[in-house]
């Protein structure tokens, strides 16, 4: 009886044992396919300007034909493969030094055929007569044409996505997000009582500002603030007497521009008949690098912090 009782027990616990070997065997039938970390070519992707490119290849040379878009290059640590850029793309220094191909809107089209780059970085003003000289002649190009700064965004990542750096992408813009969260955080619940009248001064001879539709006009939103001249269309001219009736409470000058160097915030400080006007009675008039504030690129954190610091400033203040 104890030897059939063993031999029983024996019996049942092998059987138990190789039921759970079985369980925990992986199964065969049906591998699972690996991962992929990387963009395989050619691939179809649609740019910022709705059009569908091929990229045959990986880009190992690429093109600029806007300082946006070489800002965005060098963000994205590519500037070993920039092999052309225009004569205003000035930032960071280095890309001064980089072969030329013209300026922003008069490209020099033999001269980028001689380069015969992978990849071109087109802009919007290029749209209707360099982008279709470019498909000509069978280059590869890419229009970025960002108009919000969430479009900024989307145009970082395009770039990352068709060159290899979509993780260095990602965490730029993952930054960029989270700087642009910590000010819309606090400026998003702010009272229309508390959105201060702001007015930008993109030149002065004629008087020109940015209305809806313009990277300005959202700054200026974001920043908590109120654009006196959001009820025009783009980059407009406006009258003096519209401005000294709207009364900005804030006056920020864009800067730097060609030849004008700091022309306009000088015009806003001493004009005789914007004195009586808030900001001026309160020394609150402002000026920016017009490059920060008005190219499309990764800097425009750096725009939306500077405008946020001179509408609200107490909203920053460490404690």
């Amino acid at each position: 009886m104890r030897l059939r009782t063993v031999v029983t027990i024996f019996l049942i616990v092998s059987t138990v044992l190789i039921s759970f070997l079985g369980a925990c065997t992986p199964a065969t039938e049906e591998p699972v396919p690996p991962v992929q970390s990387k963009l395989t070519f050619p691939v179809d992707i649609t740019d910022q300007m709705g059009r569908v490119v091929t990229i045959e290849k990986m880009p190992e040379t690429i093109v600029s034909l806007s300082p946006s878009n070489t800002e965005i290059v060098y963000a994205l640590g590519l500037e070993k493969k920039l092999v052309g850029v225009t004569e205003f793309c000035d930032y960071p220094a280095e890309a001064r030094d980089k072969p030329k191909i013209g300026g922003f809107s008069i490209i020099d089209i033999e001269r980028v055929l001689e380069i015969q780059p992978d990849l071109i970085l087109a802009a919007n003003i290029h749209r209707n007569e360099v982008i279709p000289k470019l498909d000509e002649l069978g280059l590869t190009v890419i229009c970025l044409d960002p108009t919000t700064l969430e479009e900024v965004l989307e145009a970082i990542t395009l770039v990352g996505e068709v060159t290899g750096k979509k993780k260095e992408a990602s965490r730029l813009v993952a930054g960029m997000r989270n700087r642009i969260k910590a000010v819309t955080d606090k400026t998003d619940s702010l009272p229309e009582a508390q959105r201060l009248r702001v007015f930008y001064i993109t030149w002065h001879a004629p008087l020109t500002t940015s209305g809806s539709g313009t990277r300005h006009n959202e700054l200026i939103r974001m920043a908590g603030g109120t654009n006196i001249a959001q009820d025009l269309t783009g980059y407009a001219a406006i009258n003096l007497g519209a401005i000294i009736e709207a009364n900005p409470q804030v006056i920020i000058a864009g800067i730097g521009m060609g030849s004008g160097k700091d022309s306009p915030f000088q015009y806003v400080r001493t004009e005789p008949r914007l004195r009586n006007v808030d900001a001026r009675i309160n020394n609150r008039v402002y000026s920016i690098d017009v490059d920060l504030a008005g190219r499309p690129g990764p800097r425009i954190t750096d725009a939306l912090e500077k405008f946020t610091e001179f509408i609200h400033p107490e909203l920053f203040k460490k404690d």
